[in-house]
């Protein structure tokens, strides 16, 4: 049957930033399909929270509280994975971020920043885990980017720069572990995590926002870590090297709103 290629049955997936929004999403919805999880974020309520529910679905989850802007936490991930589970197949690199400046507020340290925890994040856990993927065949590497790596807004230059790099991050090692491992990516639109919170929380900003969506509504977390089932599963086994537009429709210069004229 066609949903049996959407199986993880005994797989295992490492998601970061997990504790909330898309990451424990993703993470609910791997186990749901059959996978273990390694979960990691900051914050251990929020963790156990989706571990409970991920336990719910008869699999089990692994707990890492973790500064995941240190490389060398990150780097631990995979290892954790590797002594709790014996195994790792699938990586979702879902935590990064920043908060949109002025131009002239940006600085380089800042832009230096945006670019180690967006990207370098990615790559520190992709060089730990590619080796333990290996010895089991191989697998699935999912980096969680964004619109705003494709389309233009003010403020952004940080973040958006950094999610580019992402995403032809994604194009570039695909060469480099493909027919082994699959890496994909996953740009996307307007979700409603707790990055979001000042936008849904506001009406104008909120009816601003889904304006500018073409379908008129912000995503759930669910709806993109549908994708990542997709892209980690047997069911997206022919695509590597993609980056995955989950946004709405949106193709246009958004959120210029957010900030004043210089």
């Amino acid at each position: 049957m066609i949903l049996d290629l959407f199986r993880l049955d005994d797989r295992v997936a490492i998601i970061t930033g997990a504790g909330r929004g898309i990451g424990a999403a993703s993470a609910l919805a791997l186990a749901e399909c059959g996978a273990d999880v390694l979960i990691a974020s900051r914050t251990q309520s929020d963790l156990d929270d989706v571990a409970s529910r991920v336990a719910g679905t008869g699999r089990r989850a692994v707990t890492v509280v973790a500064d995941l802007s240190d490389l060398d936490a990150v780097r631990g991930l995979a290892e954790v994975a590797q002594r709790e589970f014996g195994r790792v197949d699938v990586v979702v690199n879902n935590v990064g971020g920043a908060i949109p400046l002025p131009f002239l507020d940006t600085t380089t340290d800042y832009f230096e920043e945006a670019f180690r925890f967006n990207v370098s994040t990615a790559h520190a856990l992709n060089l730990a885990a590619v080796p333990l993927m290996l010895t089991h065949g191989g697998g699935s590497i999912i980096n969680v980017s964004s619109v705003m790596g494709r389309v233009a807004g003010r403020g952004y230059a940080a973040y958006g720069a950094s999610k580019a790099a992402l995403s032809h991050y994604t194009r570039l090692i695909s060469k480099d572990l493909a027919p082994k491992i699959r890496v994909n990516a996953i740009a996307a639109g307007s979700t409603a995590t707790s990055a979001l919170e000042i936008v849904t929380s506001t009406p104008e900003l909120k009816s601003m926002m889904e304006d500018l969506t073409p379908l008129h509504r912000i995503a759930d977390p669910e709806e993109i870590a549908a994708a990542v089932l997709y892209l980690a599963s047997p069911a997206g086994a022919f695509l590597t090297g993609k980056v995955l537009e989950v946004d709405g429709g949106t193709d246009i210069p958004s959120l210029d709103f957010s900030l004043p004229d210089l």
